[in-house]
């Protein structure tokens, strides 16, 4: 029998490559977006899973379009969180908005989710989440502070929770790349890149189906004991 998921932020990059795999290891996907449905029924179209691809449009900034994605989505038996937003700049130059557009994506609205979806996820004989946390929550980033400090969040809410559900045997793991050859470093130029695959031991950035990789092995029944881990993706980059 196939086992459900929900992708949050399934149109990104690093989300497409996640669905791609899962989808074709037999997953049924509900595949979340925010403005981008043409990515997921592009995707759609390559794969030719129509039947096990389902769209779902949520702004995960705000409750009340929370509040719907979770009346809408039936039992799963994982969740996996690749969406959110990117910030750069000086922490004087974040405006409230900022900082309460980033709480939300990337913990506050993922973690209601979450509690309303756990008791159909504690009747399944074992499932799991996946946070797409960042390299920036284990160390931190200078010009990202907000950035930094909800991915850090998003690790100390993955550790804390997967002791509190592993008797249910839930688990609960964190994925955290460093630089990942996606849309969201489309504002370097030539240089810039150049200058960050300098920085990175293994010499390059990675590809998103190298995360979705890491990813999809964290929900797989290969990791049947992994919980309250972080799996660090970075080609050795502030190891």
């Amino acid at each position: 029998m196939s086992k459900t998921v929900l992708v949050l932020g399934a149109s990104g990059g690093i989300g497409r490559a996640i669905v791609r795999k899962l989808v074709r290891d037999g997953w049924i996907v509900y595949a979340h977006f925010h403005q981008n449905e043409q990515a997921i029924l592009t995707l759609i179209k390559e794969l030719g899973k129509q039947e096990d691809i389902f769209p779902i449009q949520a702004d995960l900034t705000t409750k009340e379009s929370v509040d719907h994605l979770i009346s809408v989505v039936g039992a799963v038996d994982s969740i996996i969180h690749a969406g959110g937003m990117a910030f750069e700049g000086l922490l004087e130059e974040t405006s409230d908005d900022v900082m309460e557009k980033l709480w939300n994506a990337h913990l506050f609205q993922p973690a209601r989710l979450i509690r309303a979806l756990l008791p159909d996820m504690r009747r399944r004989e074992k499932s799991s989440i996946v946070f797409l946390s960042s390299i920036w929550g284990e160390t931190g980033a200078s010009n990202e502070v907000m950035y930094s400090a909800v991915k850090g969040a998003q690790i100390a809410f993955v550790k804390a929770l997967g002791k509190e559900l592993a008797p249910s045997r839930i688990r609960v793991n964190a994925v955290a790349p460093g630089a990942v050859d996606t849309s969201m470093l489309a504002r370097f130029d030539d240089v810039d890149r150049q200058w960050i695959e300098n920085d990175i031991p293994y010499g390059r950035m990675a590809n998103p189906s190298e995360v979705a990789g890491a990813v999809v092995y964290l929900v797989s029944d290969d990791a049947s004991y992994v919980t309250s881990h972080v799996l660090s993706v970075n080609g050795g980059w502030y190891a």
